[in-house]
Parts: C-alpha cells; sequence; structure tokens
C-alpha cells in the first residue's frame, strides 16, 4: 500500500425517491413504463428507451401477448445478446396480477439454456422447427438469430414479432450482420419489431440504424431521471472517479468496501492497468478481502473472513476453469438466490456481470481501468442502480491509472483520462432533468412550479415539473425546430447528439486543456459540424435548432453544477462530498441561480460558455501539479487548425454578423469568437486564391 490515501473525485451524485414509486402497478399488473411501451403496443416498430431495472423484459411480454392474441402475429421470438440474460424471458405468471394472459416459454424453445455454442447446428435446427410448430414463444442470443436468418432466410419470420434486447449492438455499419438483417425485416415490411435498450449509442460512433429504418419506429423513452426518482428504496446515486499511481492493486483497498455489495470489473489484460495475470488479480482481490476460510460446494463461491469477522460469500468469474466459472455463473442466476440478499456479497468479473446481469443488491460497481465504450460504462452504472430493500445508496468508481509526469509517452493515459471524464459527463447529462426550452416571454407552462415569486416577464424564472422531472427555461434569441423530425430529435435524441460531442476527441482536447480556444469553437462550429452530418436531411434552420436544443441541455446542466457547488462552499459543506445533486431541488435551484445570476440569458451567452469547465476543475484537484502540466502540454501539442468545414460555417455565420452588424467580422476584433468568424472568411479566402492559382 502507498502512504497516501487515493483521492476520489465524485463526478455527480443523484437524489432519488422524490415521486410516486417506479415499482407501483396499476390494475393489469404494469408499471409505469410498462404502461407507456403498452400504450403503444399498435406500432409495427416500436423503440424502448429505457434505463436497466425499469422494467424492460416484461414491457416486451405485455405487447408480445398483445400482438400474439389481438394482432394476428404468429410467433414472438426474443432475441438477447447473451445467454445469461436468456432468464429475464422466462415464464411469468401475469394473469395473477390483472392481464389477460400469461408468459410463456417451453423450455426447449428458451435455446440460451441448449447446450452448445450459439452456433450450434442443434440450435440452428430448433429454430426452424420452432417456427412449424404450435408454440408460440421462442428466446435466443442475437449470434443464433443470426445464423438461422442466414439459413432460412428473412422471409421465414414473416408474421412475426422480432423484439431485439439491448439494441445498442445493433449497427447500421455494413459489416454489422444484425443490423443487415434488421434493416432486410423491416424493408420486407411483414414482421413486427421492438427494440429495447438502455443506451441507444454505441461506442464505435456509429449510428445504430439507418434514417429511413430510423424515421419507422415508434419511440417510447422512459428517463433515468423518471425511473430514479420512483425509487421507494435507493435514495442516492453516485458516480465518481479517482487515479492511482503504480499498481490498482496496491491502491485498491483504498475504494473498495468489504462491507458492501460490490462488482468488482479487473482490467481487460490488453490494458494498460492489467498486470496481464488476471487469475492472480483475482486471488489478490480476495486477500484484500480477509483470509480465506474455503470454497463453498454448491455454489463454487469463496468464503473469506473479512477483518469485522463476517464470513464473506465471493463470485470468480475470472477463473479460467469453464466447469469452474459455468457453476459459480449458475449459482448467480438461480432465482432463489437473486431473491436473497445474504446469496452472495461480491462479484470478481472481467468481461461478464455487465448488461442484462440482475443483481439488485448491488451497492457498488467498482471498475478498474476505462472500458471499450460509454456503452459499456453506461450498462456497468446498471448494475448498481436497482431498487431493492435496504439499499439506500448506491455508487458506481471508475479507477483510473494516472498519467505519470515523468513518462516519455502519455498518450494512451491521456486518453483514458480524457475517456473518463467523457463518460462523468456523459451521465449528467443521461442522469438530469430534461430540459422545455423556448423562445422568452412565451409564457408559465401549465404544470410547471416556478417557486416563490412565480413567473416573471423575461423569462429569468425556472418552472419544474415534479410529474414530468422536466425543467421549463426561457431563452432569448433561441430557435424553435419547425419539422416533426426536427421536433422529435430535440425530444428523443438530445442525448445520442451529445454523446457524439462528448465522445470527439477533439472537443473534449481543446474545451478542457486549450484555455486560448474559444468555447464557440466546439459549442457553434465543432457541434454544428456533428448536427449536420447525423441529420442531414434536415433545413439549415432546423439544424441550428437541434444544435442549440442540445448545447443549452450541456451548457446549463455544467453550470448549475457549478452553482450548486458554490452554495454548497458558502454553506459549509465540503465540496467532494457535495457532488452534483441531479434530480433534486439542489439542481433545479442550481438552474434558477445560473438564470438569475445573468443579466440576459440567451443563445450567444449559452454558445460562449465553456461546457468541460466544470470538468477541468475536478481534473485539477484529482491530478498533482506536475502530471496536469504534462498533460495539457500533450494536448497542446496536437493544436488544430480550422477544416474547410468549419471554415464554411464560420462564413455562413459572418453573413449573419454583417447584416446584423452592418460590417464584417475583424481579425483583430476585442471578441474571441467574431476573430474566429473573421479566420473562417479568410481560410475560405486563401482556399480560392489557391484553387484559381492551381487553375481549378
Amino acid at each position: 500500500m502507498t502512504g497516501t490515501k487515493t483521492p476520489i473525485i465524485p463526478a455527480v451524485t443523484v437524489a432519488t425517491g422524490s415521486a410516486p414509486s417506479s415499482g407501483t402497478v396499476d390494475s393489469r399488473g404494469m408499471r409505469p413504463m410498462q404502461a407507456l411501451a403498452y400504450s403503444r403496443r399498435g406500432e409495427q416498430y416500436l423503440l424502448i428507451k429505457s434505463p436497466p431495472a425499469s422494467g424492460k423484459s416484461r414491457a416486451l411480454m405485455f405487447v408480445a401477448l398483445d400482438k400474439l392474441h389481438h394482432q394476428g402475429l404468429k410467433k414472438a421470438i426474443i432475441v438477447v445478446p447473451e445467454r445469461s440474460i436468456g432468464a429475464s424471458f422466462r415464464d411469468e405468471e401475469l394473469s395473477a396480477q390483472g392481464f389477460f394472459a400469461d408468459w410463456r416459454v417451453a423450455p426447449r424453445w428458451n435455446l440460451c439454456d441448449a447446450p452448445g455454442g450459439d452456433a450450434a447446428k442443434g440450435k440452428v435446427k430448433a429454430f426452424g422447427e420452432f417456427l412449424k410448430s404450435d408454440d408460440r414463444a421462442l428466446v435466443c442470443t442475437h449470434a443464433t438469430f443470426r445464423f438461422a436468418v442466414d439459413e432460412l432466410g428473412v422471409e421465414a419470420l414473416d408474421d412475426c414479432l422480432i423484439a431485439v434486447d439491448e439494441f445498442h449492438h445493433v449497427s447500421a455499419h455494413p459489416d454489422n450482420r444484425l443490423g443487415a438483417i434488421l434493416s432486410a425485416i423491416i424493408g420486407r415490411g411483414s414482421a413486427h419489431v421492438v427494440a429495447m435498450t438502455g443506451s441507444y449509442f454505441r461506442g464505435d460512433g456509429a449510428p445504430v440504424l439507418s434514417p429511413e429504418d430510423e424515421q419507422k419506429f415508434e419511440t417510447v423513452t422512459y428517463t433515468y431521471h423518471q425511473q430514479l426518482a420512483g425509487y421507494a428504496h435507493l435514495k442516492s446515486l453516485s458516480i465518481r472517479y479517482c487515479f492511482y499511481s503504480g499498481s490498482y492493486l496496491d491502491q485498491l483497498a483504498d475504494v473498495l468496501d468489504p462491507a458492501k455489495k460490490t462488482i468488482v470489473h479487473i482490467p481487460s489484460v490488453n490494458a494498460r492497468e492489467s498486470t496481464k495475470e488476471k487469475v492472480e488479480e483475482a486471488n489478490a482481490i480476495l486477500s484484500l478481502l480477509g483470509e480465506w476460510q474455503g470454497i463453498d460446494g454448491p455454489t463454487g463461491f469463496h468464503r473469506v473472513k473479512a477483518v469485522d469477522g463476517r464470513i464473506l460469500k465471493v463470485a470468480d468469474l475470472v477463473d479460467d476453469d469453464p466447469k469452474t466459472r459455468e457453476k459459480v455463473a449458475a449459482a448467480l442466476r438461480d432465482p432463489k438466490g437473486r431473491k436473497d440478499r445474504d446469496h452472495v456479497d461480491v462479484i470478481i468479473a472481467l468481461g461478464m456481470a455487465k448488461e442484462g446481469f440482475d443483481w439488485i443488491w448491488c451497492e457498488h460497481a467498482l471498475t478498474v481501468g476505462y472500458r471499450s465504450s460509454l456503452t459499456e460504462i453506461v450498462q456497468i452504472i446498471g448494475r448498481a442502480t436497482r431498487d431493492a430493500p435496504g439499499k439506500a445508496e448506491a455508487v458506481f468508481t471508475n479507477f483510473i491509472a494516472e498519467p505519470d509526469a515523468s513518462e516519455q509517452a502519455v498518450t494512451e493515459a491521456v486518453n483514458d483520462t480524457l475517456k473518463a471524464i467523457a463518460a462523468s459527463l456523459l451521465m449528467e447529462q443521461v442522469l438530469a432533468p430534461r430540459f422545455d426550452f423556448t423562445p422568452k416571454n412565451v409564457g408559465s407552462k401549465e404544470g410547471f412550479d416556478y417557486g416563490e415569486n412565480g413567473y416573471v416577464e423575461g423569462g429569468r424564472n425556472v418552472g419544474y415539473s415534479q410529474e414530468t422531472g422536466q425543467i421549463h427555461m426561457e431563452i432569448g434569441g433561441f430557435a424553435e425546430p419547425s419539422s416533426l423530425e426536427a421536433q422529435r430529435i430535440c425530444r428523443e435524441d438530445l442525448n445520442e447528439l451529445l454523446t457524439d460531442f462528448i465522445q470527439t476527441k477533439e472537443v473534449i482536447e481543446r474545451g478542457l486543456f486549450d484555455h486560448e480556444e474559444v468555447p464557440e469553437q466546439n459549442t457553434v462550429v465543432r457541434m454544428g459540424k456533428i448536427v449536420r452530418e447525423r441529420y442531414p436531411d434536415l433545413t439549415p434552420e432546423d439544424q441550428e435548432a437541434v444544435r442549440q436544443q442540445a448545447i443549452a441541455a450541456f451548457a446549463v446542466i455544467q453550470e448549475a453544477s457549478a452553482r450548486m457547488k458554490s452554495g454548497s462552499k458558502a454553506a459549509g459543506v465540503d465540496d467532494d462530498a457535495q457532488g452534483n445533486l441531479l434530480g433534486s431541488t439542489a439542481f433545479v435551484d442550481g438552474v434558477r441561480r445560473f438564470a438569475m445570476d445573468v443579466r440576459e440569458l440567451d443563445i450567444d451567452l449559452i454558445d460562449s460558455i465553456n461546457p468541460f469547465g466544470e470538468a477541468y476543475s475536478i481534473l485539477s484537484r484529482a491530478m498533482d501539479g506536475p502530471t496536469l502540466e504534462r498533460v495539457e502540454t500533450a494536448i497542446a501539442a496536437k493544436k488544430v487548425k480550422l477544416d474547410p468545414d468549419e471554415a464554411r460555417d464560420l462564413a455562413r455565420r459572418a453573413l449573419v454578423f454583417k447584416k446584423e452588424r452592418g460590417r464584417s467580422p475583424s481579425l483583430t476584433a476585442s471578441d474571441p469568437y467574431e476573430q474566429l468568424m473573421a479566420q473562417g472568411v479568410a481560410y475560405l479566402k486563401q482556399m480560392k486564391k489557391k484553387a484559381m492559382a492551381d487553375g481549378a
């Protein structure tokens, strides 16, 4: 162990349980999200975006039964990414709670339980036999589904419901076979599709669906805020990251609390955080937890005596022995065990226990090293967000190797640091209440509470809806989307758009470490380019409206967080302990303070805010001076110049500037953004000159 305790940096804390319980059921046995999805059961193509633990599996059962009994479909085929998730779709006595039918999957048709790999000939043969049988429901993995359709053809799925769980595994990229099959099914138009996911974005930045296919889907969105606000037991969710130097095993005890129900995800053997000996790492973690007492025969769990005398049951999913690992995995899947809080205390995993893994008692998801994508981070966080009796707090900790100021090559370390910050920024966006932005002087909106003073002319007050978890806020000069598609994007896709923004390496590098760059280079130019590339069919006016919506949401959350922290300091509260209380009254108060602290809240002001400023302040506290300087130097060495697309966008904005002010932007202006527009115009002039000289 090192002599200095590892600093833990809270990125965001969410206060939960502030609304009617999301676990309450109606007369049909449906929770709020399930009832919302069921209300759209008549749609041929339905996309359900809903966080972990909101009940997507059962929502699918309700929708599928209606399609089978009342909409003329013959079969329901449930497709999951891995075998363990198939357990979520086993038989359910839905009629006992008031629904008109029960969910039944004959054991032979749950191919996730069948022996052999996903590509086994027996499973593909069984898939074909199911289609000829009188039974109505089948469950299989994504891989088995692909192999079966390759053999049988998409026409075999006519009049079937295809339900795809963890839909973010689909991609519009030509190399994604599952995506190609879904596109062919949609193009044929003879089957129904229900897509379900808690994170509708991919780590590689590829779109999940093509724009043409995506427009055919009706979307049901149930937000993290709605889900967490309705919890009965879980009262706070904290997301934090901390840096270590040397071997992570030397400092893991600083963040690993044996008293908490914990999943420890150790790093991939290819990651720089790994010792390259994963089994030894798992054994070292067992030693950190206490004194080994042996292995429990029925479950395969390790028994470890902690310092306080308790016997901890530890599930090791890292062990390479397939029989041992399968025994442990089976014990974790056991329905009786999953209901028992004392069944297991700590799970050590590498590639398992992520998406779809259901352990409601998990209080701490501890991940060593940056994972492969933001999607994976969201999925891991989801392991800790289940509501359960006696579980008041949940924490996600990302334990990351600190860039070493003495290293010659710090590129990889810097990249991991940036990705960790991006993950926390994304989760702030995902967990925060949704905004309803409007132009100034629209007036108060029904269902929103505007505080003690009520609505004030000029839009300086902020309204909050307890029922929907939305915040209404007026912004001067704000553009509203005109087309239905642009309105849908602003309503449904802002988190996916901001994911593209945050994951763009140049955006986060410049936003965090280039103190000379004007914020508009990110908020206006780079975000504008991302919107145009993602939604090329929108008019320029609607593209601008979408850009403004996304940047306003991002910037306001960051500004509210900063004001909440300053309020905590004024009240004598340590901001390291305070975090950002998203979803609580404190967060709404932070938004109100931001709205009241400025003389004129308009879109120009929003665009001039560096949305990465708060993240930089957290990072500067997490790292020592030499390390931070080393990182900034590495970023500064890659200073980027304007590209032609950015220059064109700036030139277009320069024309608007000229119309409004009667003069062109100046390269010597005191306003940095005016200088930037002038640089865009100058860049295009140079391009034109060069083209003429080249005879183009």
